[in-house]
């Protein structure tokens, strides 16, 4: 094994004595996030800094209080950039890492993976997707944490306040080792604008989904989903699973958008994604994601006319901003040329004002400056933006372009924009265009399933690849003993997607896949892989995880709670209790977060990691932690009047005699509209 003794300093806290060498400038080498408008008065920016000497002795501040003022000042946020580490910050082999408890060395391994350049997408800024999507506020943080998670027992949980360690506190081996909290708010204060102030106070983040609570595994994450979505948008839109020849236009590649270039090859047809940052192009083309890059918009035309033309499958990443290409191709198709056939938008659209989206009227240098100089202006010029490329949107549906939101919040801030998006429906989250969630995924949350997630901490191909196998041998298992005729056709696409996964190349990072499981696939692999782990099968322990875009671990009325129709898709009883809930079943760390994948305020979201490490306590707790993440959300459907759902509760109660579940009462339409209308309004 390599030498990593270097890891020993991680069990060293927040390196002080000497301070490390100064970095005088941001690195030209990576991305940088974009400079933030901080708003702080006087008194307020005082404050923050104050905030961040906190982390640090007295000797220390004279020197640091001027450093992190001049940050502040520079960029609206005191990153702390001379703590970045020397080291290179990737997934090391789970026993490389200093700790008394192998859990902590499984959250560290997670940690450092969500912060591996190849993964993050402002690594310096410690932000992994989204834009802004951060892992801890600071990098005394990150020390801080990794010191902790070094000297762990297994009769200790740590506890994580917006990327801020509180300290090691008594618990039971039995209790997570690790409980996050991410931007929880106060309801009435959780606004953009408060936000703003608060990151740059030092005293909470934006964790997007995955990246604070260290379960991020590169943007394969949300291949799996993609792939899934463009194929059953073919089938819904088109009539057809088969792509060839056509059309799919997007945006974004920078953090999680950047897998839709890998999903549009995978399904087979021709993915055109627009990208106004150079960087993020390139990075998607050296990682072969993307396989065509193209800077001229008439090029890109010919490209696309060539590529339908041959039925050739591909992948073209365009250097300019998509409400270009959208105006050109309605032009083409006002022309009697119509080039494309499905449509979305992956721009972290969340985060509109701060480098989620840039508008058409400026350079990708001219609107971070803006961004950062004239925030009303860039405002106005965003929300000009949106309405341009809505309007062209609109004319490309009129000629057959089928249209739907990646649950970016892309709808949400054009309406907010004043563009013509509205649905009949006349429901504060109904659009003229559908969510994927509700549309073209069909109802999987219903019957229970989602994005489940595993790392493997040998960071061993061999064992990937292994567990790949495992998986497959245990969902041709299930459906051979029978399975529902609904969740049939979803057991069948993810047999061949993850038989197919290795020869796709889709890890970036730790030795990491994503399969869409229900619940008893997801027991049934948890309890395989413990198995394989107890007999050397594979040679070290596996985290399990998923995407909090998942059955039970987010309520977002704009996206994955978005066809909730019983009035309740406002209210987050369900990710409450889904982190709550997973804290005392088993989960090795848990997390629970405002904001995420359609913004701050707009949705609370939980989730967890799991450690199986071969030990029946491990198998105890993949079986009672695994079955209720999947079941809260399932009768939480059942309860909306999502009939898949009812159905999945009442099997799941025929096949677990330890549930008992609260299942609605049917109500007569009829006699409901009588008892109604006879009463005067």
């Amino acid at each position: 094994m390599a030498d990593v003794n270097f890891l020993k300093q991680l069990s060293f806290g927040i390196p002080v004595n000497p301070l490390p060498s100064k970095l005088q400038e941001r690195n030209s080498s990576v991305p940088h996030a974009p400079v933030l408008t901080t708003n702080l008065s006087a008194t307020e920016f005082k404050l923050a800094v104050k905030n961040a000497l906190r982390y640090f002795p007295k000797e220390t501040h004279e020197v640091l209080a001027v450093e992190f003022s001049r940050e502040l000042h520079m960029y609206g946020h005191i990153y702390m950039y001379r703590f970045i580490p020397d080291f290179e910050m990737r997934a090391y082999p789970i026993e490389s890492y200093p700790v008394k408890c192998k859990q902590a060395a499984a959250i560290m391994l997670m940690i450092m993976n969500n912060l591996d350049p190849k993964v993050a997408q402002f690594p310096h800024e410690l932000v992994t997707y989204g834009g802004n999507g951060q892992v801890f506020s600071n990098w005394a943080q990150f020390w801080l944490t990794m010191y902790y998670l070094s000297h762990m027992t297994d009769s200790q949980t740590l506890t994580l306040f917006s990327g801020h360690p509180s300290g090691l506190f008594p618990s039971r081996p039995a209790a997570p080792r690790l409980v996050i909290t991410n931007g929880m708010m106060v309801p009435n204060y959780s606004t953009r604008a408060d936000y703003e102030k608060l990151f740059a106070l030092g005293v909470t983040m934006y964790g997007q989904m995955t990246a604070g609570s260290y379960c991020y595994i590169g943007p394969q994450g949300i291949v799996h989903g993609t792939t899934l979505t463009v194929l059953n948008a073919g089938r819904r839109y088109l009539g057809t699973a088969d792509l060839a020849g056509k059309v799919f236009v997007t945006s974004g590649l920078g953090g999680m958008s950047g897998a839709q270039a890998k999903a549009a090859t995978i399904a087979g047809c021709i993915g055109v994604i627009a990208e106004v940052s150079e960087e993020a192009l390139d990075k998607r083309q050296r990682q072969g994601w993307v396989l065509q890059k193209v800077s001229d918009l008439d090029d890109c035309i010919n490209l696309i006319r060539q590529a339908r033309r041959n039925k050739t499958t591909t992948s073209i990443g365009f250097l300019g901003n998509v409400v270009l290409l959208w105006e050109r191709l309605a032009a083409l198709a006002e022309q009697g040329e119509m080039l494309v056939e499905l449509g979305s938008d992956q721009t972290s659209c969340h985060n509109p004002f701060l480098g989620g989206y840039y508008p058409v009227q400026l350079s990708y240098s001219e609107a971070r400056e803006t961004m950062s100089e004239d925030p009303a202006q860039f405002k106005k010029l965003v929300h000009e933006s949106l309405r341009r490329q809505v309007s062209a949107i609109n004319k490309l549906a009129g000629h057959g372009l089928h249209f739907f939101d990646y649950g970016n919040a892309f709808l949400l801030e054009s309406s907010r924009a004043g563009a013509d998006v509205a649905g009949d429906g006349g429901e504060a989250n109904s659009f003229r265009y559908p969510s994927y969630v509700q549309h073209i995924m069909g109802d999987i949350f219903s019957l229970g399933f989602g994005p489940f997630r595993w790392v493997c901490t040998s960071c061993d191909p061999e064992d990937l690849s292994c567990t790949d196998e495992i998986a497959t041998e245990v969902l041709e298992r299930l459906v051979k003993g029978g399975v529902s005729t609904n969740a049939e056709s979803q057991y069948e696409d993810n047999i061949k997607w993850i038989k197919e996964a290795n020869k796709n190349k889709l890890v970036v990072g730790s030795q990491a896949r994503i399969l869409y499981a229900d619940q008893q696939g997801r027991i049934e692999i948890a309890l395989a892989f413990n198995a394989a782990v107890a007999s050397g099968r594979l040679k070290a322990p596996v985290v399990l995880s998923r995407d909090h875009h998942d059955v039970s671990g987010t309520d977002s009325p704009y996206r994955e709670t978005s066809n909730i129709y019983d009035g309740s898709a406002f209210c987050a009883d369900m990710a409450v209790q889904n982190c709550i809930g997973d804290s005392f079943r088993g989960a090795t760390w848990v997390a629970l977060h405002n904001g995420g994948g359609v913004g701050w305020g707009e949705v609370i979201n939980g989730g967890f990691g799991l450690v199986v490490d071969g030990s029946e306590d491990a198998a105890d707790r993949a079986k009672c932690m695994l079955q209720w993440d999947v079941s809260n959300g399932v009768v939480r459907r059942c309860w909306a009047g999502n009939e898949n759902a009812y159905i999945t509760a009442e099997r799941g109660m025929q096949e677990n005699k330890q549930l008992l579940v609260t299942m609605p009462n049917q109500v007569d339409e009829e006699l409901l509209t009588s008892a109604v209308t006879s009463i005067p309004m």
